[in-house]
């Protein structure tokens, strides 16, 4: 295997008029943990998509370990699994007969191991217990986990997940979480979507922030965050006057809260922001200096908040 798992370069989808996914060029190094990290509408599932041979690219090229998309799909798909725009299952069988139908249509697996192979999946997700139970009984997240065994079936160089958390409870967010750790120390590539800024910051070595079908950034982590600056928040009763005080001392991108003022220190000392509140007649709370998260990121990248769909 090369040391990329992904590269797409100047990958691009029009539906008519309408760019879903502009001029992309995006590298998962293999044995990473990558968020593909978006709002929705921003074009990460048109990506996975393309990247899996599901639909074609208005222009540009795929490429899984170097082997061109969807020309080599024969070759390599059946080193991936993924788990895209939710789970589709029968309704009337259990949990079980499902993944045993999954597992039957795949030509490289084997009958003998099936059983052994289904309940080791269901095992994995949490959802050996209630294996006999009919699918249309399950809840969201239930689903949500059965799809992810359907995608464990088999030993996998690549998983892709797309909003692998969707509908999980905090205890399930956690499972979720600590099963992609635990494959990503398995030498499995694990490609997660998400909007949700704070389970990709807990769950990733690396990151892709997209926005209305464009790469805004990727890296690592500590490569995004590195790139912004620190953030001061003054607790105050006068959130108001504090950021005026911000503002006049260079602070930037500074936000008013009911309770606080925020912004960021560029080169403005932090004590100074705290003497000069003291100074005018501002009562100072509390005083914090935050690393940026990847919300910040987001933010100073777009001067949008994370809920904009594009």
């Amino acid at each position: 295997m090369t040391a990329d798992a992904v590269t797409t370069r100047g990958l691009t989808k029009r539906f008519g008029r309408q760019v879903a996914v502009d001029s992309l060029d995006l590298t998962v190094p293999a044995g990473s943990v990558f968020g593909f990290l978006g709002p929705n509408g921003s074009g990460k599932t048109t990506t996975i998509r393309m990247l899996l041979g599901l639909v074609r690219p208005s222009a540009g090229a795929v490429a899984l370990w170097d082997r061109p998309m969807p020309a080599a799909a024969g070759e390599v798909l059946h080193r991936v699994g993924a788990l895209v725009e939710g789970p589709a299952f029968h309704p009337y069988l259990s949990g079980r007969a499902n993944l045993a139908r999954l597992d039957a249509a795949d030509r490289r697996a084997d009958p003998a191991t099936a059983a052994t192979r289904i309940d080791a999946a269901l095992d994995r997700v949490g959802l050996l217990a209630a294996a006999t139970k009919r699918y249309r009984a399950y809840s969201l997240g239930m689903r949500q986990r059965l799809a992810i065994a359907g995608a464990l079936l088999q030993p996998r160089d690549l998983l892709v997940l797309d909003e692998p958390t969707n509908g999980l409870d905090p205890q399930g967010t956690r499972e979720v979480r600590s099963l992609v750790g635990s494959l990503a120390g398995e030498g499995t590539t694990v490609l997660v979507s998400s909007h949700l800024l704070s389970e990709v910051e807990q769950m990733c070595s690396h990151v892709a922030v997209m926005h209305v079908g464009h790469l805004l950034r990727q890296g690592t982590i500590s490569e995004l965050l590195s790139g912004s600056r620190p953030e001061a928040t003054v607790k105050t009763d006068q959130p108001g006057e504090a950021a005026r005080v911000m503002r006049e001392l260079g602070l930037v991108d500074v936000r008013v809260h009911p309770s606080s003022a925020v912004g960021r220190l560029g080169d403005v000392a932090p004590e100074k922001v705290v003497a000069t509140c003291v100074h005018e007649g501002i009562p100072v709370l509390g005083f914090v200096v935050g690393s940026p998260s990847l919300e910040d990121v987001f933010v100073h990248l777009t001067g949008e908040g994370f809920d904009v769909s594009g």
